[in-house]
């Protein structure tokens, strides 16, 4: 039974999807997994499928920025969470975005981190499972063919850039192990234990400003500004609404531009030195990770973690341990803080680290969200 507010859609019966499928993914088994266990079931529930297996970086970017979509009624996507955020993006970049973001998204988990397909997972009831048993069950969930809303973050740096986001951004300790573990793809998810084991060796202290509009101070708690600042998309202040271009992507409303001091009713985090920023809209990080188990598929908010320096590494392994059960924070661990946000900004002090989006690497740079 949906929760009370959701409103559900279902896909027609029969049904054509475009399966896009990056066949190196994770330990790279996507394609035949398909073959073995998800083809079979689709063909029961009346699921034909058109399989694109990409060879290069951004082609899924291109197929469906530029394609046609309209013989599809789905986009399924046989991946890790990369896969999925060049989609996304390759959705919002078409003059039509509004109507192509309108075609259902369904994850397969093929990757080494499917924190999308685990956090669907959780949503839907079904127990902890990994491996093949996520995949059976995301495949059971798209052959009952309902879909729902799902949030968005709309992201964009100081050098201009602009990304749509449907699963977190990092800074630090978390984002280092993503990435650091990159060579250990082959291990499947344990290259996730080895890169903690890694990073907790050689900590690292990050410097900068964070700065957040908590979700109650919006509902009206505080006085909002008597001018709401002029949207933002792209580092560009756009004209009042109804001027924009047709097709023009959406603009930042709760958001000045990156130069400009974040807005009065905003809270600024008075530590500077950070272990991790993380903001997150899914409930899972990966497979084992609970890290948001408030978070819900389309509840408006994005879910804030930092880690202030000091914390020992004992305490921060304690902490990882306690989030495969999404039980950390009930360890009132001082260091860690954890806040419901509308919006977020991070500027840090100077180019240090790896941030990261939807698990892909960026240059460290001023970002808001």
């Amino acid at each position: 039974c949906p929760p009370t507010g959701d409103s559900y859609g279902v896909l027609p019966r029969p049904c054509h999807a475009l399966v896009l499928l990056n066949p190196h993914s994770g330990s790279g088994r996507a394609l035949d997994d398909f073959q073995a266990v998800v083809q079979p079931m689709l063909a029961e529930a009346d699921i034909a499928t058109t399989v694109f297996v990409t060879e290069r970086p951004h082609h899924a970017h291109e197929k469906v920025r530029d394609e046609d979509l309209s013989q599809w009624d789905t986009l399924v996507v046989m991946s890790g969470d990369g896969l999925l955020f060049e989609v996304v993006n390759g959705l919002m970049e078409r003059p039509d975005w509004k109507e192509a973001m309108k075609k259902p998204l369904c994850i397969l988990p093929g990757g080494s981190g499917n924190a999308l397909a685990a956090s669907i997972n959780y949503y839907a009831g079904y127990d902890h499972v990994a491996k093949k048993k996520l995949l059976t069950n995301c495949t059971f969930i798209l052959c009952k063919g309902l879909h729902t809303q799902m949030d968005l973050v709309s992201l964009s740096t100081a050098s201009g850039k602009r990304f749509f986001s449907f699963l977190g951004f990092g800074w630090g300790f978390i984002s280092d192990v993503d990435i650091d573990s990159e060579k250990y793809r082959w291990l499947g998810s344990a290259r996730f234990t080895l890169g903690t084991l890694q990073c907790l060796a050689k900590l690292r202290v990050y410097q900068g400003r964070l700065s957040y509009l908590p979700v109650a101070t919006e509902q009206g708690s505080s006085p909002a500004p008597r001018d709401p600042p002029a949207p933002v998309t792209n580092g560009h202040v756009l004209q009042p609404p109804g001027t924009d271009a047709p097709g023009s992507p959406p603009p930042d409303s709760l958001l000045v531009p990156l130069g400009q001091p974040v807005p009065a009713h905003w809270t600024v985090v008075p530590e500077e030195e950070f272990v991790l920023v993380y903001a997150i809209y899914q409930s899972h990080l990966g497979t084992n990770l609970l890290m948001a188990p408030a978070a819900r598929l389309h509840d408006g908010c994005i879910h804030l973690f930092y880690m202030k320096a000091g914390i020992s590494r004992v305490t921060l392994l304690k902490l990882f341990l306690a989030m495969s059960r999404g039980t950390h924070l009930d360890l009132n661990c001082p260091h860690l803080c954890y806040v419901p946000v509308r919006a977020f900004r991070l500027e840090p002090r100077v180019a240090a680290g790896i941030m990261t989006v939807d698990g892909e690497a960026l240059a460290c740079e001023p970002v808001q969200g």
